[in-house]
């Protein structure tokens, strides 16, 4: 199986098609790679395919911080113009500008 170029970047900012929640891309899978337990916890009528990009994520919504695991079919740009203010995100990424977080490598290497 050939391996899907990724639609989202490390540090663009992305929301769920479905549910309440946005956040910022910090790892990308080239196709699913969590557990099987994982996977089998979504209901099957919105599992969605294994052989596309899946994305780490500080996420966010109204009410706490989380990281998620979201494949590609799940996931839009986000267009508010705000950063995500998940606490990890100053861990990784540095400046903000309008559309992305820009990732610091001096931070990492810490």
């Amino acid at each position: 199986m050939e391996a899907k170029l990724a639609k989202f970047a490390i540090g663009q900012i992305v929301k769920h098609r479905h549910f309440p929640f946005r956040g910022v891309v910090f790892d990308v899978d080239s196709e699913f790679s969590s557990s099987e337990e994982w996977y089998d916890s979504i209901p099957e009528n919105m599992r969605p395919s294994r052989d596309q990009p899946y994305y780490h994520l500080f996420a966010e919504n109204d009410e706490t911080h989380y990281v998620a695991y979201v494949s590609e079919q799940n996931l839009t740009f986000d267009d508010s113009g705000d950063p995500v203010s998940h606490p990890s995100v100053s861990e990784v990424f540095g400046k903000f500008d309008p559309k992305k977080h820009k990732y610091n490598a001096n931070l990492r290497a810490n």
